[in-house]
């Protein structure tokens, strides 16, 4: 667990087309739409695929690992509870299969570099389980 995990936030809003995401990092893994037609993977989770148009979607595990594409120090928080956490680092995340999130990023900020692997982690924030990324770490 990170240093995040007393903050008293709103929780995600979820929606019948996104619970299967949020039940599956309650879980502990990261899951995502994939067309069942022309086989894209998708995020943010929607009722339809933004490529072909087509309504079968199917959910599946996601391998959670990617690379870093840009990234903010946030110095001025947008909600109060964080406050007391900046400076905090956010990123976008380029996914293995392809869509992209923005995303916390458990990296302090000397370490960061464009493309740098990324790897899904994650935390309890309160009573809400969120995705995280941190580096990559190397499998032998």
């Amino acid at each position: 667990m990170t240093e995040f995990q007393n903050i008293s936030l709103p929780g995600p809003t979820i929606t019948p087309v996104s619970e299967p995401f949020w039940e599956s990092i309650k879980a502990g893994h990261l899951r995502l739409q994939q067309c069942d037609k022309c086989e894209q993977w998708l995020f943010y989770p929607r009722e339809h695929c933004p490529h072909c148009f087509h309504h079968s979607l199917t959910w599946k595990k996601a391998s959670g690992r990617g690379r870093l594409k840009t990234w903010s120090v946030i110095h001025r928080a947008g909600h109060p509870a964080w406050q007391e956490h900046t400076p905090y680092v956010v990123g976008v995340v380029s996914l293995e299969e392809g869509p992209s999130l923005l995303t916390h990023l458990l990296i302090e900020e000397a370490a960061l570099t464009y493309n740098m692997k990324v790897e899904v982690e994650i935390n309890e924030i309160g009573p809400h389980p969120l995705p995280f990324f941190k580096t990559q770490e190397e499998k032998i």
